[in-house]
């Protein structure tokens, strides 16, 4: 009986168990350090992922890579840092103290190992768990670190994780500090492919969050004056903001804030330099903050939404032990920053008002139209609310699953996933093959209102895209958000593309920090299916189905017009361990009104072209 096999039907795969197998000690396995990082990549840097999404594992790595160089320069150790990139291989070399040469091999190997945990030597760094540079050393094909200390050097070579070699010499024009080298190990991440804007964008910041550093990728400089001001004035772009960026700074806080005409509010949120994308604790307190200093100058009792809407607001602490939810850091946990973050706050808000009277009022004149606004969509909210309890109990078209990323914790809660299913056919073939755990399926009712250009009373005067809206959990804003990817999966071809354009016009007018933060995305699903009796290839472009009738012999070729033309069997691995998500994204905020004018707008000849040039082979 310790060899019969089982076999049972889930999404439409057939899976394989053993039964009674013996568990006993010859079952137990102990893995050192750098091998648990390898068989189990995703615990410390996240997704592992192509290059083809900024947070992607590579750019993960090379993140830890230069926070450790951006360290040195917060303790006031080397004010430049060196990145360049030659293929798949990147190094970084900053100026700062030197990694000490007799602990060189074992700061960049042994978990556990390092200076951060020192806080007379590192009083505000992220890598606080000793884990950053090893897990970059264990997932590389070649690593190398070098540190030059009062003209001596060490240099370390490791492969996978493995010493392969230890220098020592003098070299006496060499400045200190530490350079590391590593290339990503294709055994783990495959095929990849470094994106420049992703890299760059990230170096960016690194110059917004701190102010008088110097960083040079591949001969382009980044470098910030005004720190937090600068970067919400190249988040706002050409999206003119309604008076000066107020911006305040001290030892352990800095944030900045504006107003456009856009709807609802964004913000960029950081821990000792680490871009908390899912906010977090301080996150909650810095709009506390706001809130009451704003009251405050204007002795009123102003709602917070009439006080955020429009609002673009970025906040950076520095934090000793800073507890995040994941290894990946996405999100602050620490409860005890509410308690200095919300009065520093409110103090800086209430004196730069006062300082700067005409601002002020331009902020306050903001608010009370929102305010205005408010109360005249009252009603239609109402109605819409109203309308929705007649037509059913429950949200029409919506097949549920039972994690939810709103209220869930752990790795679920990330997956959790609804799909924006074109029409009844796909939705029936998407939902009997789904993860009940954390997928839903939402039915379109063919072709959304296009929201271009139209005022927020749109989203609740049509039913279908108020039903959306309250299936994702965001009529009060995103912080109800129940899903933590929101994926378009519309068919590929003309009606399907104009339908995806539609959902991204209405995500991107009403909802885009949604987009800004991650979680919209573009479900891509095979094209062509060539098979025979021996051998089945999906085809996501013409030329993986030319390749595929080369290699396979006597092939038959299907062309899926829809999604609704795949059976649910079939369908099973396209949203299961082979998805193939492309995420949705903008260079910047400012970026938005363009790409809807260019994507829904009246420049039909330019769309006409591109069109013509980028998208004719996917729609054949």
């Amino acid at each position: 009986m310790a060899n019969a096999e089982t076999s049972t039907q889930k999404g439409g795969k057939k899976t394989t168990r053993k039964k009674d197998v013996a568990y006993d000690e010859k079952a137990i396995q102990t893995l050192d350090a750098l091998e648990h990082i390898r068989l189990r990549t995703g615990m410390y840097i996240g997704r592992l992922g192509n290059g083809s999404h900024p947070l992607d594992g590579i750019y993960v790595m090379m993140k830890e890579v230069v926070d450790n160089a951006v360290d040195e320069f917060i303790m006031g150790a080397g004010k430049r840092v060196e990145i360049k990139r030659e293929g798949e291989t990147v190094s970084v070399r900053d100026f700062g103290r030197g990694i000490p040469l007799g602990k060189l091999v074992d700061c960049v190997s042994q978990i556990n190992t390092g200076g951060k945990y020192n806080d007379d030597v590192f009083q505000f760094s992220v890598g606080l768990n000793g884990v950053g540079t090893k897990a970059v050393n264990a997932l590389s094909s070649d690593f190398e670190a070098t540190s030059f200390r009062d003209g001596k050097f060490r240099r370390a070579n490791f492969s996978r994780g493995k010493l392969q070699k230890d220098q020592k010499g003098k070299q006496a024009d060499a400045p200190d500090g530490t350079e590391v080298r590593f290339t990503p190990d294709p055994e783990i991440f495959g095929t990849y492919q470094w994106n420049e804007e992703f890299i760059e964008h990230r170096l960016r910041y690194y110059g917004f969050l701190n102010r008088g550093i110097s960083l040079v990728y591949n001969g382009s400089k980044f470098q910030s004056s005004r720190g937090l001001a600068d970067l919400l004035d190249y988040e706002i772009g050409d999206d003119t903001p309604l008076y000066e960026t107020i911006h305040c700074s001290s030892d352990r806080i800095e944030f900045a804030f504006t107003h456009t005409n856009s709807y609802g509010e964004s913000y960029f949120a950081f821990v000792n330099g680490q871009y908390t994308n899912d906010g977090g604790t301080h996150q909650s307190a810095y709009r506390e903050g706001l809130l009451k200093g704003i009251n405050e100058f204007a002795k009123k009792s102003y709602a917070g939404e009439d006080i955020r809407d429009g609002m673009v607001g970025a906040v950076a602490i520095k934090l000793q032990d800073p507890v995040f939810e994941s290894q990946t850091k996405n999100k602050l946990g620490s409860t005890d920053v509410r308690s200095w973050i919300v009065p520093a706050v409110r103090q800086e808000v209430v004196k730069w008002l006062h300082q700067h009277p005409q601002d002020a009022e331009q902020l306050l004149e903001k608010i009370k139209s929102n305010e205005r606004i408010r109360k005249e969509l009252s009603a239609i909210k109402k109605e819409a609310r109203e309308r929705a309890k007649k037509v059913a109990i429950r949200i029409p078209k919506l097949t549920d699953c039972k994690v939810h990323f709103s209220d869930a914790k752990g790795k679920r809660r990330d997956e959790s996933t609804i799909f924006l299913a074109e029409g009844d056919s796909a939705a029936g073939v998407m939902v009997p093959c789904r993860d009940v755990q954390t997928q839903a399926i939402f039915s379109l009712k063919g072709k959304p209102l296009n929201c271009h250009g139209l005022k927020r009373d749109a989203i609740y005067k049509n039913e279908e895209l108020y039903n959306i809206m309250r299936a994702l959990g965001i009529e009060d804003g995103i912080e109800g958000l129940r899903y933590n990817r929101v994926v378009l999966a519309t068919d590929a071809d003309v009606d399907g593309m104009h339908i995806r354009n539609l959902l991204l016009t209405y995500f991107l007018r009403y909802f885009e920090e949604l987009v800004v933060k991650g979680h919209l995305y573009v479900l891509q699903t095979p094209l062509f299916r060539v098979r025979n009796k021996k051998e089945t290839r999906y085809c996501y472009s013409e030329k993986q189905r030319d390749t595929a009738i080369a290699d396979i012999r006597g092939p038959e070729v299907t062309r899926f017009k829809g999604l609704g033309e795949i059976s649910p069997k079939e369908f099973g691995q396209f949203i299961g361990e082979d998805i193939k998500l492309s995420p949705v994204a903008v260079k910047n905020l400012g970026e938005v009104g363009k790409v809807l004018e260019f994507i829904m707008g009246k420049n039909t000849p330019a769309r006409r072209d591109f069109i013509v040039e980028n998208l004719v082979t996917d729609v054949v």
